[in-house]
């Protein structure tokens, strides 16, 4: 997906709250120490977690794609009954990620608009651009394909992909905080993407980090925040 936490080699660098929260090192917020201790740890989990992914096989992680499609639509009856019309954005898989664009081929069946998030700007929420299947592609930030288009939608749902997840509804991504600042400057239902292994007892939470609305993996949903 374009334009999440990162990419591998080229993400951003593994502590970016002063850019999300200003007072972040405030030490009435956080101690920096502290900071830098759960900078360190996340690393670390992060490349245990994805060199897990990776080993996966081919037909493994399209069996995991699939149940997390099916767990997707079944939570999306409970959250948005219809789709028809409203802008569902997914993500073009990286790094052995679930790859959930046929489930988004099928939104688009059913009348929704589905769409894929970019980097414009760096250290700067995501914008999205409209997808469908056969839409023409552009190498994006960190050389991800992202639609061939200016048009920019705001997205009802925005599914962020998961390298790891807790069950309080927090995410480990990449570690370049874009998905973060995005929800802080939108209020899309945010749903996280991932595997079931991916789960960790706590991602030790931080001022900038923000919480999905709901969390799901080939088992089914995990985490659901109380509806409004």
């Amino acid at each position: 997906m374009s334009g999440r936490d990162g990419a591998g080699d080229f993400a951003s660098p593994p502590c970016l709250a002063s850019q999300i929260a200003p007072d972040y090192f405030d030490p009435l917020a956080v101690d920096p120490q502290q900071a830098t201790d759960v900078a360190r740890w996340r690393k670390a989990q992060r490349e245990e977690l994805l060199a897990r992914r990776v080993a996966l096989s081919v037909a493994e992680r399209q069996e995991i794609a699939t149940a997390i499609g099916k767990a997707l639509d079944a939570l999306l009856v409970q959250r948005l009954p219809d789709v028809r019309g409203r802008v569902i954005s997914g993500y073009w898989p990286i790094r052995s990620e679930p790859d959930l664009r046929p489930w988004l081929a099928s939104l688009h069946e059913r009348g929704a608009i589905p769409a894929l998030p970019v980097v414009e700007r760096r250290a700067s929420p995501l914008v999205f651009r409209p997808w469908r299947p056969g839409a023409a592609m552009e190498r994006g930030h960190w050389n991800i394909p992202v639609p061939a288009t200016t048009e920019t939608l705001v997205p009802d749902v925005v599914l962020a992909p998961l390298v790891g997840w807790d069950a309080a509804g927090y995410r480990l991504g990449y570690g370049g905080g874009y998905f973060d600042r995005t929800l802080a400057a939108r209020q899309p239902l945010a749903i996280g993407v991932g595997l079931q292994s991916a789960r960790l007892a706590t991602i030790y939470p931080q001022p900038h980090d923000i919480a999905l609305a709901a969390i799901i993996t080939e088992c089914g949903c995990q985490y659901s925040s109380p509806q409004p």
